[in-house]
């Protein structure tokens, strides 16, 4: 019996192992693709650049080098021999748990003339709390000097979830900055706190007067929307001059939204997903003093980053909107018309895409939320 035994346990254990082994080989092969076909046509995708620590946003800096912010709290530059810097300095402390971090990073529209960098990033308060802020500093070398404040989320929560922190310059000149609702929920719908709107302020962080609830009793001067759950990808479509953004929803039912100055786009009181416990949300349309989705997707994509293509190296891409996609593992391609839209593509990456941008060539550089992440490059295969 013991012989029995034996021989059929090494046997079971090398068929065990066998299938470790395959399934890790099959995982290696499929962990990231070295080329993607699309509707542009196939894609080759190169790493140019690794071992970053869960980078969250980036921008393009006039001479071609590339901005990249890490979420535990540093800011790098990647030059044009995909040589990255180490962490430049006069950047601000950050509340580095869970969501929070270092987040987002744009340039000032005049940073030929005035050098200015904006980040955004959680901002620890007292006693284990944090909001999300956004600041500024001049860029000089590998310091960001005289990096201010301008502007902090009301009030500070504990909690490590949900600070959004997209930031996009908007053609007449004001910033907009997206903000979760710090997993609270009902907040959400209270005017007299920013958390769960969307932001509008000049680039010194004072409030543009026609801001909607300006002069209102009991609500925030800076919202220019609420109602929102949590906000990674936010842009401007370059043809009708309009911010468009793409919230989380709980389980199921994330969203693709063109804010309205003023408008209550619902969140918690409807969605078109449901509670992590399994619990119904009544759905958007029994409640129409809300705004609803133009678009909405179950299963969800994760929405992280976003920019409206406008480039000639993808000519099929051009006006296209590139949304990146967490558990969707990829790009996903919409193609907007006025206030509608429609999917179009997914490309598929099989990487945690947590941002998107357009390099000065046409070419889309992604990164990958990873800890040990990578800036992915994405040209046409030729």
């Amino acid at each position: 019996m013991k012989t029995i035994y034996h021989t059929s346990f090494t046997s079971f254990l090398r068929l065990t192992l066998s299938v470790i082994a395959f399934l890790l080989l099959v995982g290696q092969v499929s962990a990231q693709k070295s080329t993607v076909r699309t509707k542009a046509g196939d894609i080759k995708v190169e790493t140019l650049a690794d071992n970053l620590n869960h980078p969250w946003g980036m921008a393009f800096l006039p001479d071609g080098r590339l901005l990249v912010t890490e979420r535990q709290g540093t800011l790098r530059i990647l030059d044009k021999n995909n040589k990255l810097s180490e962490p430049l300095t006069g950047t601000p402390e950050v509340f580095s748990q869970g969501q929070g971090g270092m987040l987002d990073v744009a340039l000032d529209p005049n940073f030929k003339q005035n050098r200015l960098v904006y980040l955004s990033f959680a901002e620890p308060g007292e006693n284990g709390t944090a909001s999300t802020a956004l600041g500024r500093g001049k860029l000089e070398g590998n310091e960001l000097k005289d990096f201010k404040v301008i502007f902090s989320q009301k009030p500070k929560v504990e909690g490590p979830n949900h600070f959004g922190g997209r930031i996009v310059f908007s053609p007449d000149g004001h910033v907009f900055l997206t903000l979760g609702e710090r997993f609270k929920f009902e907040p959400a719908q209270n005017l007299s706190n920013h958390l769960g709107t969307i932001v509008r302020i000049n680039p010194d962080g004072s409030i543009p007067k026609d801001n909607p609830f300006v002069k209102q009793q009991n609500a925030e001067d800076e919202i220019w929307s609420y109602g929102h759950r949590n906000i990674e990808a936010a842009a401007i479509d370059p043809s009708s001059k309009k911010l468009w953004i793409v919230e989380m929803g709980p389980m199921g039912g994330d969203e693709l939204n063109q804010p309205v100055a003023g408008r209550n786009y619902g969140w918690p009181v409807v969605s078109w997903g449901d509670n992590y416990d399994g619990s119904d949300i009544p759905n958007p349309p029994t409640r129409p003093e809300f705004a609803d989705a133009v678009i909405h997707w179950t299963p969800t994509i994760s929405p992280s980053g976003m920019i409206f293509y406008t480039g000639k190296t993808f000519p099929a891409w051009q006006g296209s909107g590139l949304i990146g996609g967490l558990t969707s593992s990829g790009i996903v391609r919409v193609q907007v018309k006025g206030e509608k839209a429609e999917e179009v593509e997914r490309i598929p990456l099989n990487v945690r895409v947590r941002d998107v941008e357009q390099a000065p060539d046409g070419t889309i550089y992604v990164l990958t939320d990873q800890s040990n992440g990578k800036i992915l490059h994405l040209k046409p295969l030729k």
